[in-house]
């Protein structure tokens, strides 16, 4: 059983995952920002791969994407980085990205690389679910990785439940069609959520896309099994020094809960 299906049988509710680019705010601050997330009890990490063309992305991940890249941050970078990281970090790990530099530096390379330095799954937003089934599930599910695809309001029910069967891990329910960073209307989508809910799918669901505080992230768990945050922890890290990043990470999350 992967550390994510481990997860959501341990803790089923209420799960926090948090985004953050790697090599950002330093290029050299990724394990530091690991460490500090899970000091501060979050329960999934997704780490996001620095690309300059993020399609999902609003202008604050956007914003620290182009910074980690002037920042030196590459993915065979990232995968010296996180080299050792399973010595220190215990939590699911996520890599999340677009799949031309990872075409580039090789599909079966990276699936293997992630894995040996012990990454958990994978999600990649421009990979459609066709080329998905044909050319790379294959190679995915050889080195082991959860795959979770993204649903979205209008996303149909036939589709919905393909997504869920192609998805290991958990399927994420974008909570509106727009980037990310754009304020949730959660309330606006309760016919989308308990339609989720009542579909009676393989995967638990994480809500993502404008959850930012402890209103926001308490709504999103009572329509689904947790959310993801990535915008707003990325603007607690803005200009954080090395040092100040565990106390800025930990206050943060208090926040939420």
């Amino acid at each position: 059983m992967s550390r994510i299906k481990e997860l959501f049988v341990r803790k089923n509710q209420n799960i926090l995952n948090v985004y953050f680019t790697a090599g950002y705010p330093a290029l050299n601050d990724t394990m530091q920002v690991m460490k500090a997330l899970q000091d501060a009890d979050s329960d999934m990490i997704e780490l996001g791969m620095p690309y300059s063309d993020p399609l999902a992305d609003g202008p604050v991940i956007q914003s620290s994407s182009t910074k980690a890249l002037a920042n030196g941050m590459t993915i065979h970078k990232l995968f010296d980085q996180l080299k050792n990281f399973r010595k220190e970090i215990r939590l699911p790990v996520l890599l999340m990205g677009y799949m031309n530099p990872i075409l580039q530096y090789g599909f079966e390379n990276f699936c293997r690389d992630a894995a040996a330095v012990g990454v958990d799954g994978l999600i990649l937003p421009d990979l459609p679910v066709f080329e998905f089934e044909n050319e790379f599930a294959y190679l995915i599910r050889k080195y082991n990785l959860d795959f979770i695809f993204l649903v979205t309001p209008e996303t149909s029910e036939t589709r919905i439940r393909k997504l869920d069967q192609q998805s290991s891990g958990f399927l994420y329910a974008v909570s509106s069609s727009s980037t990310t960073g754009k304020n949730a209307t959660l309330n606006d989508q309760e016919n989308y959520f308990n339609k989720l809910k009542s579909m009676g799918l393989k995967n638990p669901v994480l809500i993502g896309f404008g959850i930012k505080d402890k209103y926001s992230f308490s709504k999103a768990c009572s329509f689904a099994n947790g959310a993801i945050i990535g915008t707003a922890f990325i603007k607690i890290l803005e200009n954080a020094s090395t040092h100040e990043i565990p106390g800025r990470t930990m206050a943060f999350i208090n926040s939420l809960k």
